[in-house]
């Protein structure tokens, strides 16, 4: 574990959110978007769950949408205290070091806090560690097309103004990564979807502002050290606003939200039948004639 690289700096990361905490509740519409998103999948799932978590409490948004769901019991965990609801099941602990016991939770859900782990395929095995057989994990991540303004924006208007870039938006993950990960973590039935949600603000300084409000603002431990300069923030959204702005001058933002939903095995799940095994002809099924194709050695 120790020789893993650390891209977030976790400490820094818990400072922000202690910060944001009082006001996150503002900024907070990819939270709402992704808990809509949980109760629309469970609504259509044909089974009672009993004993979930949620990673990344936020509060008691989350858990509050799974009590009108019909759960009874929803432990809470988040890094910081400030941000857990005033219940019993509320539990400080860490992404990276789930403080559970092995087939604890029915429902696990994470509503965007894994993007922060510097081991995701770690958090994850842990996840399925911490499931029931047959138990859902649910959870949401920043994809690869997020922020690709902002980043742009910054890039350039660091070599027009420093000496290089520093690095300022966190890496994302890739939707076909992530099934991988599923699999490699022991998960059944992996389905990862993307939704990708495109927010307008009056300019790219208010969008720097809400991603403070969210606590989300650049924790990379590769970031660079010294304060930035008015005259760096204002060409970064002059270049902003010039390469990406509407018609009526407002700037958009793209956040690219992945959910991932898979199951812990159990033995009353589908399972994908052996090469060979058929029983019908596909053709048949179409009702169409079937015929070879002739030998071909050409390569590219």
């Amino acid at each position: 574990m120790t020789d893993l690289p650390k891209i977030f700096d976790r400490d820094l990361l818990r400072d922000r959110r202690r910060r944001a905490a009082p006001r996150m509740q503002n900024h907070a519409f990819l939270l709402e978007r992704f808990r809509d998103d949980v109760v629309e999948r469970l609504a259509l799932i044909q089974r009672t769950f009993s004993n979930a978590l949620v990673i990344g409490a936020h509060g008691s948004a989350i858990g509050d949408a799974l009590a009108l769901c019909g759960l009874t019991r929803v432990v809470a965990m988040d890094t910081i205290p400030e941000l857990l609801p005033p219940n019993e099941w509320a539990v400080v602990g860490d992404e990276e070091a789930l403080p559970f016991a092995a087939a604890t939770f029915d429902l696990i859900i994470a509503p965007l806090t894994l993007q922060f782990v510097n081991d995701l395929p770690g958090a994850l095995l842990q996840i399925s560690r911490s499931l029931q057989p047959d138990g859902l994990f649910i959870g949401g991540v920043l994809g690869g097309a997020t922020l690709h303004e902002l980043r742009r924006a910054w890039l350039e208007a660091e070599a027009e103004v420093t000496d290089g870039a520093s690095p300022r938006v966190a890496p994302f993950a890739d939707v076909r990564d992530l099934g991988g990960l599923l699999q490699r973590a022991g998960f059944a039935l992996p389905v990862v979807d993307s939704d990708a949600v495109r927010v307008r603000y009056p300019s790219a300084l208010a969008l720097m502002q809400d991603l403070r409000g969210m606590g989300a603002g650049n924790v990379l431990c590769d970031r660079r050290r010294v304060p930035v300069t008015r005259r760096l923030l204002m060409r970064a959204c002059e270049i902003y606003a010039e390469k990406f702005a509407d018609a009526d001058g407002r700037v958009p933002a793209t956040f690219e939200m992945l959910v991932m939903t898979a199951w812990a095995p159990h033995e009353s799940q589908q399972k994908p039948l052996k090469p060979g095994s058929a029983t019908a002809r596909l053709a048949d099924a179409l009702g169409t004639t079937e015929a070879r194709l002739p030998d071909s050695t050409e390569t590219r």
